[in-house]
């Protein structure tokens, strides 16, 4: 894929447009791509990459990326006109409601980098015609990235750990989860963020999905790096996640 725009977001991150010269394969909200970093000689395996956003009028994938290592450093430095190899689309999705659901209420808490597969989400359930509301937390106000696009499809609260925009302190003391009844919650980002979202929603009786960002070398479940011990067993994240639902996951136990 040939990339058509490198937006800088912030020191930390950018937003990378890619586009095919063939139409773009049914991706789902939640699955990523594995990404080949050709100008890191010391990357010698794929990175995964979270699908952001497909936006199939233009036939372009959107990937946020955090610049933390090597691989993600060149990947920022990446121009238009470079061509970037990748697999796609790998993994499985959040679950997507029926219609019945119409009525019901849909939260989708992100944390860092971890706001990365909610815009396609959010996305997705507004194509379906669910409302969902946005709950993001960042450490300050400009580590809130791409506020504009969340709201294109719902609601977004915020929260920032020094209190620079929205609600000060963690997502998960957000007074939302207080005032507002949720029926479904999908949550993304740090470790710690989703174990506190899974008790929340267990509390409350509520159907949570979270997406795990354990290590993927490979992407295929060749290489046993990315092994999550659930009820049903040890299961390969990439293959058999990255999202689950928590009821399958020992987080609870």
């Amino acid at each position: 894929m040939k990339v058509v725009e490198n937006k800088s977001l912030h020191t930390n991150y950018c937003l990378l447009k890619l586009k095919s010269d063939q139409a773009l394969p049914p991706m789902l909200p939640g699955q990523f791509v594995q990404v080949r970093v050709e100008n890191s000689p010391a990357t010698l395996l794929r990175r995964p990459i979270s699908i952001h956003y497909i936006d199939r009028d233009k036939n372009e994938l959107w990937l946020l990326v955090r610049k933390v290592g090597n691989a993600t450093r060149a990947m920022a430095k990446y121009q238009p006109g470079e061509t970037l190899n990748l697999l796609l689309p790998l993994g499985n999705g959040f679950t997507i409601p029926s219609v019945t659901a119409h009525k019901q209420n849909f939260l989708l808490i992100g944390g860092g980098v971890g706001i990365a597969p909610l815009l396609f989400l959010g996305a997705r359930l507004k194509a379906e015609n669910l409302e969902p509301n946005f709950l993001l937390g960042a450490r300050t106000k400009d580590e809130l990235l791409q506020l504009d696009e969340f709201q294109k499809f719902g609601t977004v609260y915020t929260t920032t750990e020094d209190g620079s925009q929205g609600e000060k302190g963690f997502v998960i003391h957000h007074s939302i989860l207080k005032n507002l009844r949720s029926d479904y919650i999908y949550a993304c980002g740090p470790e710690p963020m989703m174990r506190a979202v899974a008790r929340y929603a267990a509390s409350a009786l509520i159907s949570c999905e979270v997406s795990l960002e354990n290590t993927m070398a490979c992407g295929i479940g060749a290489c046993l790096c990315c092994v999550e011990n659930t009820h049903e067993g040890n299961v390969c994240v990439c293959t058999e996640g990255p999202v689950f639902n928590i009821d399958k996951l020992k987080w609870l136990s």
